[in-house]
């Protein structure tokens, strides 16, 4: 499994309210939040980018609320990946439960910008930096947990399961 993207770059503390402002928190159509993602923060972000590109961000993302609709959003705007220097640990949950793939690297962080085309391969865990012909080692993803983010989530994955028990 393999994602591949230019890259949005944002600082410290990103939280939830910032990913999908609260105003927006009355529907949980994934194409609306999609509309509304990162736009407290970046007001071009939605109109910028394209399916596979990689959200970067420093300490702490997705701090905050335990909303879900944070890490729906950004699955739904089309990025592939975020990679970070840490996440909050509700975001995190978040994140893998809806198939959104997350990786802690911080020599990745700190030697990618915005506009950079990255490449991941979750088999490995290396990001490669494809602009600056750099590669870095994050934690590559358990069997299973690919397979759960391949499903497009949890409850996909957990469906998968008993349709197969049920076969």
């Amino acid at each position: 499994m393999n994602a591949n993207g230019r890259v949005f770059k944002y600082g410290n503390d990103v939280d939830t309210d910032v990913i999908i402002p609260a105003r927006y928190l009355n529907t949980t159509k994934w194409e609306e939040l999609a509309q509304h993602c990162m736009e407290d923060i970046d007001k071009d972000f939605v109109n910028n980018v394209e399916d596979g590109d990689i959200i970067v961000a420093e300490d702490n993302f997705g701090c905050g609320s335990s909303r879900e609709h944070a890490p729906i959003a950004i699955k739904a705007s089309g990025v592939s990946c975020v990679i970070a220097n840490s996440f909050a640990r509700i975001f995190y949950r978040n994140a893998i439960n809806i198939g959104l793939p997350i990786l802690e690297c911080p020599e990745a962080v700190e030697n990618i910008d915005t506009g950079d085309e990255v490449e991941i391969d979750f088999d490995t865990g290396i990001i490669t930096n494809k602009t600056k012909n750099k590669s870095f080692q994050g934690q590559a993803f358990p069997e299973f947990m690919q397979e759960l983010i391949e499903a497009g989530g949890l409850v996909n994955y957990i469906n998968k399961d008993l349709n197969k028990e049920n076969v």
